[in-house]
């Protein structure tokens, strides 16, 4: 039997899947961007989706879910940002905490970027994890690189995860993969010989190792491609032009550098082909490359589901004391 989830600030959908995969049906999924919306809609028409800020969402009606999750703006605590924190108007914490008093969920599951294990944030880490234990949560997190899962790109990002005092004991962290992840190369040879183009294998020996970040940025900064100067100087060592991003493989006798698709970034990104993407290429790779990688999310929430269920089938005698 599936749990129950309400997704915050869901996004694309990376870490929406990810919970899917591992029996958690989602309840209700909240987000503000509109393109990121239509997306849900185009894979999930059951979703309860509700399009609007976090902040202004009332939760009350999800009381008694399993899970609360979600990825909360990575920009007030992102080293390529001014980490402002607390103190930064796009911080949407205070909202989440809100919500596990008006939800009191089995257990909460937060993503967000490597920079919130700052010490510049210790302060913050603290108020966090004391205003759930008020609430009746322990809170704990930890560094995940996504190669470690079976995804092909390093991506490193921060997962919290809070569960109920009587659930807390039944918790343990997903442990990495024992293989490697796929190479860029192995991951996309098929979609890169899509149009016949001769030097597919080759690129493809060639990239012979996971990718660099995917930087999706917002619409205040970043465009359609794959990240900043020494991101993109990354991709190039893998024979990839990360300048920009391609509506089409290459040509049978294309030479050069390819740049990779819409669907070749998902991929990358640990999406499984059958998820569309709504918009033109540069709203969809913004909604890509801001993603939380399915098969992260997936590794984590099978624990959770493991802690949640073992507690249930405790008989209360056994509680007691």
């Amino acid at each position: 039997m599936n749990l129950t989830s309400l997704e915050m600030c869901a996004g694309a959908g990376g870490q929406a899947r990810g919970l899917e995969l591992a029996g958690f049906d989602h309840s209700g999924v909240v987000e503000i961007d509109k393109d990121c919306c239509e997306t849900l809609r185009l894979n999930r028409k059951d979703w309860n989706i509700h399009e609007e800020d976090l902040r202004s969402f009332t939760g009350t009606m999800y009381k008694g879910i399993d899970l609360l999750a979600g990825g909360l703006p990575c920009p007030p605590f992102s080293i390529a940002g001014k980490q402002l924190g607390e103190n930064d108007e796009r911080n949407l914490f205070p909202a989440a905490i809100r919500l596990v008093d008006e939800t009191r969920p089995k257990g909460i599951m937060i993503e967000n970027v490597r920079g919130f294990l700052g010490a510049v944030f210790e302060d913050y880490r603290g108020f966090i994890r004391g205003e759930l234990k008020k609430l009746g949560y322990e809170a704990h997190w930890r560094l995940f690189n996504a190669s470690d899962y079976g995804v092909p790109q390093l991506r490193p990002r921060v997962v919290i995860v809070a569960l109920r005092d009587d659930i807390k004991d039944h918790f343990s962290w997903p442990t990495p993969s024992p293989s490697d992840a796929p190479t860029v190369g192995a991951t996309l040879l098929d979609l890169m010989k899509t149009n016949g183009w001769r030097g597919a294998k080759a690129w493809a020996e060639r990239a012979n190792d996971v990718g660099p970040t995917l930087v999706g940025g917002s619409k205040k900064h970043g465009g359609p491609d794959l990240g900043p100067t020494r991101a993109r100087a990354a991709w190039a060592t893998l024979g990839v032009n990360g300048k920009s991003i391609a509506d089409d493989a290459p040509e049978r006798d294309f030479v050069g550098m390819p740049r990779l698709t819409v669907r070749m970034t998902a991929r990358i990104q640990g999406f499984d082909d059958s998820w569309r993407f709504h918009g033109k290429k540069t709203a969809a790779y913004r909604q890509i490359g801001n993603a939380f990688p399915p098969p992260v999310a997936r590794a984590v929430a099978l624990k959770l589901r493991e802690a949640i269920e073992t507690r249930a089938s405790y008989p209360v005698s056994s509680l007691v004391g």
